[in-house]
């Protein structure tokens, strides 16, 4: 393979071709289920795939099967097959739907606005998770330009990850046959620590989420005449949550949502955090640049993003903006809860733990419920084989010139741990272009052009790699 020809290739195809129809997929409001309840009427994820698949079969690999799948009441999903030189098989993964708006945009920018500035495309979606079909096509594509021969390669798009791919175990059961036996899996929805080197997700955090609502009276009255005497359904909210969370160092007690960490991810951590330093936290938009982040080193900020449990309030109900707020002591309140969990950790069993911790025994006999709305499991890779490592090493080398870093991530991707469990033998290169400011499921996220051109390439530097390996 010659590795300029294949950079060549790849940022041709992202100027003419990919980054226009990513400009047109940002225009696109399709929002996940999760978000948008009416998605089949309102018809955006159908134009999102009929776009995906309009691009695909015009810029076709060599005898790729195309099909777009819609098993009853469940989100579309794109299969995409094609030929290899051998009886291997890769199994490529990306998904087309979108987070919500969210709140917070720049002046000029927009969640359905596709902006190019800097060489960074703003807009939700294009680097969560709209890019991953064309750049797994566009890596074959050049293989296939300079006949370099790779192992059949099977791309799924699914159109609810952003809902916790509840549609996707039925589409890999009715797809078993047609999958096959993926020896490498390559998922194009991660992040990276940096822009200057490609990044291996070797872990990702499980997730629980659930309503946690507060309620004292059955209707609202005057807080002048029932302050002190009516219990505060905020400050009983805010007690309950003491019994799980350390609100002096977001330390999460509870023993059901911890886990031990592997030497390896130490080690591993050791060597990002020797790559990144304080662009562990910098990476963030602090509001105060000598804010001081919740580890004392670089080695404990990833760990405490990647292996340690966290709680984030993501969403409040019952309580009024302050324009219109009065004099009143409200009745209730409730709040979305959203716990990061160690990869390792049983998501179900930490679910059940907490709950019963913010249920028992309420303050002042206040109701206290939480309404658990998902609980996921992290994902921890297997072992990484000598001929992946040293494929990943020399893509990274190859085209930014730097070697490849391992390291976990904080969010969460569901297929990963499916995967995990039907594919134990797998391979797996999970990798993406979300690094420090992308900001996505928030405002002004970005696509970060030059570091998309050069994931595509290490692409298809591995899946010729695996070919080579595997032969």
């Amino acid at each position: 393979m010659n590795p300029q020809k294949v950079e060549n290739y790849c940022n041709n195809l992202w100027d003419e071709s990919i980054i226009p129809e990513l400009v047109e997929y940002i225009k696109n409001p399709c929002k996940s289920p999760a978000f948008d309840p009416d998605w089949e009427q309102n018809g955006f994820l159908q134009q999102a795939i009929e776009q995906f698949s309009a691009w695909a079969k015009q810029h076709a690999p060599k005898d790729m099967q195309l099909d777009v799948l819609q098993l009853p009441g469940r989100t579309p999903l794109l299969f995409i097959e094609v030929p290899g030189h051998n009886d291997d098989t890769i199994l490529m993964y990306g998904h087309m739907d979108k987070q919500p708006e969210m709140v917070g945009w720049e002046p000029e920018l927009g969640p359905w606005k596709p902006v190019m500035r800097d060489n960074k495309l703003y807009g939700r979606g294009g680097a969560d998770d709209g890019y991953a079909l064309f750049a797994s096509l566009t890596a074959l594509l050049a293989l296939q330009e300079q006949n370099i021969p790779h192992a059949r390669c099977v791309i799924i798009i699914e159109a609810c990850e952003e809902s916790g791919s509840y549609d996707l175990p039925y589409y890999i059961d009715h797809l078993q046959d047609r999958i096959g036996e993926p020896s490498l899996v390559i998922c194009l929805d991660s992040g990276a620590g940096n822009y200057q080197q490609l990044w291996n997700t070797t872990s990702l955090r499980g997730m629980v989420c659930g309503d946690l609502s507060v309620k004292v009276l059955t209707e609202g009255v005057h807080s002048g005449a029932a302050g002190g005497v009516v219990p505060e359904s905020f400050t009983i909210l805010r007690d309950v949550l003491n019994r799980i969370e350390n609100s002096a160092t977001g330390e999460i007690t509870l023993p059901e949502c911890k886990a031990d960490i592997p030497t390896q991810r130490l080690e591993q951590a050791a060597v990002a955090a020797n790559v990144l330093q304080d662009e562990t936290y910098r990476c963030f938009p602090f509001v105060n640049e000598n804010v001081e982040p919740g580890g004392k080193t670089p080695v404990e900020n990833i760990l405490l993003r990647t292996w340690h449990p966290s709680l984030a309030v993501t969403g409040l109900d019952g309580m009024p903006n302050i324009a219109n707020a009065g004099n009143v002591l409200r009745p209730e309140t409730t709040v979305r809860l959203a716990f990061r969990l160690p990869p390792t950790c049983n998501a179900t069993r930490a679910a059940e733990a907490i709950k019963i911790a913010l249920e028992t025994s309420p303050p002042h006999q206040a109701e206290v419920k939480f309404t658990l709305d998902a609980a996921e499991s992290g994902w921890n890779a297997p072992a990484v084989s000598k001929w992946l490592a040293n494929a990943c090493d020399a893509a990274s080398d190859a085209f930014f010139n730097a070697e490849c870093v391992s390291m976990g991530e904080g969010g969460s991707i569901p297929f990963m741990g499916m995967l995990g469990e039907k594919f134990p033998k797998a391979q797996f290169l999970i990798t993406g272009v979300l690094g420090p400011k992308s900001n996505a499921h928030g405002p002004n996220e970005f696509l970060h052009i030059p570091m998309v051109k050069k994931v595509t390439c290490c692409v298809a530097a591995v899946v010729a790699k695996h070919f080579e390996a595997l032969a």
